[in-house]
Formats: C-alpha cells, sequence, structure tokens
C-alpha cells in the first residue's frame, strides 16, 4: 500500500480552477492527477487497518512544469521543506529528479534543502552542492515563475568569496519579493516569501518590522488554508517574541495536528509556549517531537526537542525529570557530541548546564569542559557556567582563567563576522564578570550586570533555544536581592517575568523579595503560579 501524504484534495479543484488558466497543459495534468491520486489513497488508508497511520504533512500546492507522474513526490517533498525536514526532503527531491530528468524545480528543492534559513548557516560544501544543482536546474526547461525561484536560490548560493550569511539571505530575500509580486495569488510564493522575511528579520529591530510583514502574508493564508504547513510553522516563528506570542497560539496548537508525521511539527508549538510559560503543554509538545525524532533517527530535531523538555521540565519544579533527559543525553555518547551540527552541538552543551545552573548545584559544573569539536559558542557557555559556578561558591578568583577563555570566544566571534553570537557571548562576559566582583565591588557588580541584561534584552533569542541559561535581568534580581536590595531586586524580577512569564527563578526571588518588603500580595501571587 502506498501511504498517503495527507496531502489532502479537498483544495485540489478550488486551486486548479483558480490557477488553471494561463498555465502549460502538462501542469494543470499534473495537479489534476495528483487529487485523483490522493482520492484513492484516502480511500485505501481507509480499508486498510493493519499497517500504521498514513504519513501526514499537510496539504500543499505547487504547480510545476514536471512531468505528473512526479507530481505526489514533489508536494510530498515541499512539505517536508515546510516542516525543516531537511534531510528527508532532500531525499525526496531526488526521488522527483531521478523519475523526471527535465524537472528544473526537483533540482531547486534539492538545493534549497541546504538552506536552513532560521537555523544555522550551510558550510562551503553545502553552499557547492547546492549550486551545482541550481546549475542542472538552469539547463533545464522551467516556467517564467520557476525561473525566479531558481533565481532567488542562486542569489543566495552564487560563488562570491566573502559574502556573509546575512548578505546571502538579503539576495534571496530581494528576488523572492520579486516573485511574490508578479504572483500575488499563488499560496507557495506567498508562503516562501514571508519564510525569506523572516530569514532577514533583525535580531536588533524590537518594532518586529519584518515578522509582522510577514503575519501579514501569513494569516490569511493560514484562514483559507488551514491544513498548510507552511503557513502554520512560520506564523510560530513570526510570533516567537515575547511581544507577539500571544498571536501565535492558535496555529501553535494546529501545526502538530497538520503535520503530525515531522518531528519538527510537534516540537514547533513549544516556542510559543515556552514564551507564555505554558510549561505543561511544552512538556507534552517535546515529549511527542523527541521521540518521533527518535524514531525516524533525527538527532539534531531529538536534541533539540529534549532541551527544550529539560527547560520545560526545570521551570514546572520537575528536577527529576529534567534530569532523567541529562542522563539520557549522557548515555547517546559521542553521537551527541558537539561538531559541525549547531543545533546537535548546543543542545548537547546546554542541557546538563541548564540542570546545574537552575538548580544552583555548582559542583556539579566544575568538571564541565568543552570537547575539541566544540564551536566558539558552545565553549564559551561552558566557561561562563565554571566562571559562575566558581564565583557564586565563594571562590571568585578561581574564575580568572574561565573568564578570559569567555573574552577570548567573543573575539573569535567578532572576527568572524558572527555578530549575533559575539553579542551573546558578550553578554555571558559581562555576566561571568559581575558575579566574580560581587563581594567585592557590589555596586560595580550590579553596573556590570545591568549593562549585561540591557544588553542581551535589545536582542531576540535565536530559534536554536529556549531562552539564555538564566536571563540577565533574572540574575540581576538575584545579585540585588543578595545585597539587601529587595525593592530594586523585585522590580528586576517583575521586568524579567515581563519577558519571559513563569520562569521560576524569577517568580522564586521575586516572592522572597517581595517578602521583605512586606507586600504579601505579590509574594503570594507569585508563589501560586509557582
Amino acid at each position: 500500500m502506498k501511504r498517503a501524504v495527507a496531502l489532502t484534495p479537498y483544495a485540489c479543484v478550488g486551486e486548479t480552477l483558480a490557477f488553471a488558466q494561463g498555465w502549460h497543459v502538462k501542469q494543470v495534468a499534473a495537479v489534476v492527477g495528483f487529487c485523483a491520486l490522493s482520492l484513492a489513497w484516502r480511500v485505501q488508508s481507509q480499508e486498510t487497518h493493519s499497517h500504521p497511520p498514513p504519513e501526514k504533512l499537510g496539504t500543499v500546492f505547487f504547480a510545476t512544469s514536471c512531468a505528473p507522474a512526479v507530481s505526489h513526490d514533489f508536494l510530498r517533498s515541499v512539505a517536508l521543506l515546510h516542516s525543516f525536514a531537511y534531510s528527508a526532503a532532500e531525499q525526496s527531491f531526488r526521488k522527483v529528479a531521478a523519475a523526471d530528468p527535465d524537472c528544473a524545480m526537483a533540482h531547486w528543492g534539492i538545493a534549497m534543502s541546504h538552506y536552513h534559513q532560521l537555523w544555522s548557516p550551510p558550510g562551503p560544501q553545502e553552499i557547492e552542492d547546492a549550486r551545482v544543482e541550481l546549475e542542472r536546474a538552469g539547463r533545464l526547461n522551467a516556467s517564467p515563475r520557476e525561473k525566479l525561484y531558481i533565481a532567488a536560490a542562486a542569489a543566495y548560493f552564487k560563488d562570491t568569496d566573502g559574502l556573509t550569511p546575512q548578505a546571502r539571505a538579503k539576495a534571496y530575500a530581494q528576488v523572492m519579493d520579486e516573485l511574490a509580486r508578479n504572483n500575488p495569488k499563488d499560496t507557495e510564493v506567498q508562503v516562501f516569501y514571508a519564510l525569506s522575511l523572516l530569514g532577514t528579520a533583525s535580531a536588533q529591530d524590537t518594532t518586529h518590522a519584518n515578522q509582522k510583514r510577514a503575519a501579514a502574508i501569513l494569516e490569511p493564508v493560514y484562514r483559507d488554508r488551514p491544513d498548510h504547513p507552511g503557513a502554520a510553522h512560520y506564523l510560530i516563528h513570526t510570533y516567537d517574541s515575547a511581544e507577539l506570542a500571544p498571536r501565535g497560539l492558535a496555529a501553535a496548537r494546529a501545526y502538530s495536528k497538520i503535520a503530525p508525521s515531522a518531528p519538527h511539527a510537534l516540537h514547533m508549538p513549544s516556542h510559543i509556549f515556552t514564551r507564555l510559560g505554558l510549561w505543561d503543554d511544552s512538556i507534552d509538545s517535546n515529549r511527542a517531537a523527541r521521540a518521533a525524532a527518535h524514531e525516524q533517527g533525527d538527532l539534531g530535531e531529538e536534541l533539540h526537542a529534549m532541551d527544550y523538555l529539560t527547560y520545560a521540565y526545570l521551570q514546572r519544579g520537575k528536577d527529576a525529570e529534567a534530569a532523567q533527559v541529562v542522563a539520557a543525553l549522557r548515555e547517546m555518547g559521542a553521537a551527541a557530541a558537539p561538531g559541525s551540527d549547531f543545533k546537535v552541538g548546543y543542545a548537547a552543551t546546554v542541557m546538563p548546564i541548564r540542570l546545574a545552573v537552575e538548580r544552583h548545584a555548582w559542583s556539579d559544573v566544575a568538571g564541565l569542559m568543552p570537547v575539541e569539536s566544540s564551536a566558539p559558542l558552545e565553549s564559551a557557555i561552558i566557561f561562563w557556567a565554571r566562571a559562575i559556578a566558581s564565583s557564586r561558591a565563594g571562590e571568585p578568583r578561581a574564575a580568572d582563567r574561565d573568564i578570559a577563555k569567555i573574552g577570548a570566544y567573543r573575539d573569535e566571534l567578532r572576527a568572524a563576522g558572527n555578530t549575533y553570537w559575539a553579542t551573546q557571548v558578550d553578554v555571558l562576559d559581562k555576566e561571568a564578570k559581575a558575579w566574580q566582583l560581587a563581594a567585592e565591588q557590589p555596586v560595580k557588580s550590579v553596573e556590570l550586570l545591568r549593562s549585561a541584561a540591557d544588553e542581551e534584552d535589545a536582542v531576540e533569542k535565536s530559534p536554536a533555544t529556549p531562552g539564555p541559561i538564566v536571563p540577565a535581568r533574572e540574575q540581576l534580581g538575584e545579585l540585588l536581592l543578595e545585597q539587601h536590595h529587595p525593592k530594586e531586586a523585585l522590580a528586576e524580577f517583575q521586568t524579567a517575568l515581563a519577558a519571559a512569564p513563569g520562569r521560576r527563578g524569577a517568580l522564586s526571588g521575586g516572592a522572597r523579595a517581595a517578602d521583605l518588603l512586606g507586600d504579601t500580595r505579590t509574594a503570594g501571587q507569585m508563589r501560586a503560579k509557582l
């Protein structure tokens, strides 16, 4: 039995009528053929009860000039791409290319599987591999619309030494803007264009201008096509900020039902749940994503879910469950060691640090050291944890060498042009120095930690993480509380909670500060949320 992709047929007739005018006959045939096949597979899946549930990735509609026989596999490939299942999408697009050597868009899809727009940028080999695929696509017949898709990808992967990932993303988005203006009624064009806006959004733009432009595109699509995986997925990313998170709750609750066969779709709702402090929802989301990713052999997605799961367990006060996740990470051994895959390396690095630092288990941090394959950011986080642990355990001078390491990694990131992570490591550097100075220079320590908090608040977090190990603003509240300034501490805790609702450390610290001020109402409210 062929497995249904749940690229459901209900929209096929309407979309065929809406878009067929002006198409090549071959394009119309591909869509109509897909509609008939979808209906046949749906009936077959209902009649066969001894097999696993049919694959479900949502409904996409992407007209091409490729052979009708490959239409189903092409649509499946695009659906996988929308759910960031990049390896699976590449394999699926290669299947299309093998079945239809004249399908230019299959090679576009292979290239796009190397462009992880909201994750880490492709390395030199991935750029070269994608460029080869796009050159193949350029030698094949394609429609004007398809040529713009290919041109957009080529703008990103062009052979220009020294071109930064940001410049490549902007070049891609500029061509996608032209494609979107030329095809205002084309759902896929609009959805991919919205993603390009998210891919070029500045982390320093606290007005979220690009995100709001993307939302204006995606919301109508999601309203009209509620089963579209890209619309729901990208809306979650669009609203993944303290300002916009409440708007993303509907898409968050829907996406895992739209594409449950994609582990990333099971995880993504937790981005909004984390922003809103909905820890039980986040736990459920990431437990499902972790299990699905493990079953499919997707290590990066499994660890990404485990990091979010560890974070949520800790905020819920379920330390034993968080410890079990970290223990499972250790059992994975070398497979989960930091390396070229940023998603793997980041999650593997921070999970044990989250567990120790959130619980103030400073002795658990002392033995941590980066492995040879660790990236600068990952190494900096480890030395930050060591420095914080030394200072807060009463041995500030023991932090000297670790703090020097943090600064060196910040400088390395700056030299490489990685300004975003250099900024994050600069925050770590200020935090570590502030805690080292806390005992002997309390005023200066507060000034330094406040500077770190202001710097961190001015930059959005990366989608790769549920948040800092401990937000700088929350640390500032802790420091002020230790220095017997409960009024100032409470104000910082409340500010921290506005940006990251439900964080256990801020609620607990705020309740203690309120107790010292005799503010029983505020203390009670915060403890109730714990």
